[in-house]
């Protein structure tokens, strides 16, 4: 590793532990916001955070403007909905309180505002140019890491792919992490979102632009996630198994939002977008064939993951370690309940083609530690059907 090659480092504020959610108020009024749309989802709102969040608002005396319009795999027309929402309330600024799909809507809701014209005039990198309005993310699940990240995916529902918007100015101003919001997840969101951060953890760590400062948060996260995930799926009710998961996302998103990610995260979004399926479960299925795949690119980078997920490489043959690799993530998957593949969530061997025409174009490949083309992504994806 070249520690003297220049690098940025972009995190926005952080503030993590039990309570953070109430603070929305606090923030904003520090941001100058007198009446933010606050971007939300109905599973959000039943559990009570969204109503908690408000309450923290109004404390302050700011008018929450709601906003719950957003669906798993958030769509273009809700985020161009949220857009008509924040202009005809006059809002000032954006809280999202949710999993990726409301975060991700809320960024996409703030470039629009900021920018004008249609989110898909953004799709790619470095496209936007003014600033969005204040956005204070609040995660109630750990694994997205939107509240962290420079990322921002949306749905294209015409073309049926998921379209991926990088930038720094998508980074929010504030994320009031609360591990407490983590006790009202499904046991499948538990799965599928701790899944998708073990997969951002692992692909920044052999990211070709990872460095020394994305290496110490990968390395950690997949400790906390992988070490951890199993048990706060069998013991809802501990709190403490709760934080160190929540901690764990939140160190992927560090690194991951710096160092970017690879084939799996690239081929997820094809699929996601192509079917519905949530972004979490895509990454499951997909994550141990991609490592497969990338083990001989990067075989000592992988010799520490292995360490971190609790493996004594000593003496062990680089083809072992692989080995045990593969079947560490795929046993993992199914412990929590992720048992099946591709073909058995609907997708045939006639729909491959066009999942890889989709995927080898995300800029998420662009970092994979080994090239990759449209037959290599077909060969993975036939191996997870």
């Amino acid at each position: 590793m070249n520690f003297t090659a220049l690098r940025k480092f972009l995190v926005p504020e952080t503030i993590f532990g039990v309570g953070a959610v109430d603070l929305a108020g606090q923030y904003a009024e520090k941001f100058g916001t007198n009446k933010p749309l606050v971007v939300t989802d109905a599973g959000v709102v039943a559990a009570g955070w969204t109503a908690r969040v408000m309450e923290s608002l109004a404390a302050f005396d700011i008018q929450g403007v709601l906003f719950s319009n957003v669906t798993p795999n958030p769509k273009t027309a809700e985020v161009m909905a949220g857009v008509a929402a924040y202009t005809a309330h006059e809002c000032d600024g954006i809280v999202a309180v949710g999993g990726g799909s409301p975060m991700d809507c809320a960024k996409g809701i703030g470039i629009v505002v900021s920018n004008g014209g249609h989110i898909l005039d953004y799709e790619g990198v470095d496209k936007i140019i003014i600033p969005m309005p204040p956005l204070i993310c609040i995660p109630t699940t750990a694994g997205t890491s939107a509240d962290m990240s420079q990322f921002a995916i949306i749905n294209n529902t015409e073309r049926k792919t998921k379209i991926t918007i990088i930038s720094k100015t998508i980074v929010p101003d504030v994320a009031l992490i609360d591990p407490q919001t983590l006790m009202t997840k499904s046991q499948y969101l538990i799965a599928c979102t701790g899944m998708d951060a073990l997969a951002h953890a692992i692909e920044a760590f052999v990211s070709s632009a990872h460095s020394a400062m994305t290496d110490i948060h990968a390395l950690e996260a997949i400790r906390l996630v992988h070490g951890n995930l199993l048990d706060s799926f069998n013991h809802r009710e501990d709190m403490e198994l709760k934080a160190k998961i929540m901690l764990g996302s939140m160190q992927a998103g560090m690194a991951f939002s710096n160092a970017s990610l690879g084939a799996a995260h690239a081929m997820a979004h094809s699929l996601g977008g192509y079917n519905g399926l949530p972004h979490g479960e895509c990454n499951a299925l997909l994550l141990p064939h991609v490592v497969d795949y990338n083990f001989s690119a990067a075989p000592e980078r992988f010799r520490v993951i292995a360490e971190a997920m609790g493996l004594d490489p000593r003496g062990m043959r680089a083809s072992e370690i692989r080995t045990w690799l593969i079947e560490s993530l795929t046993g993992l998957r199914s412990a929590l309940g992720i048992k099946e593949n591709l073909s058995s969530k609907g997708i045939r061997s006639v729909d491959i083609p066009e999942l890889s025409d989709k995927a080898v174009l995300d800029p998420c490949l662009v970092t994979n530690p080994k090239a990759v083309n449209k037959r290599d992504i077909q060969a993975i994806y036939e191996e997870a059907t």
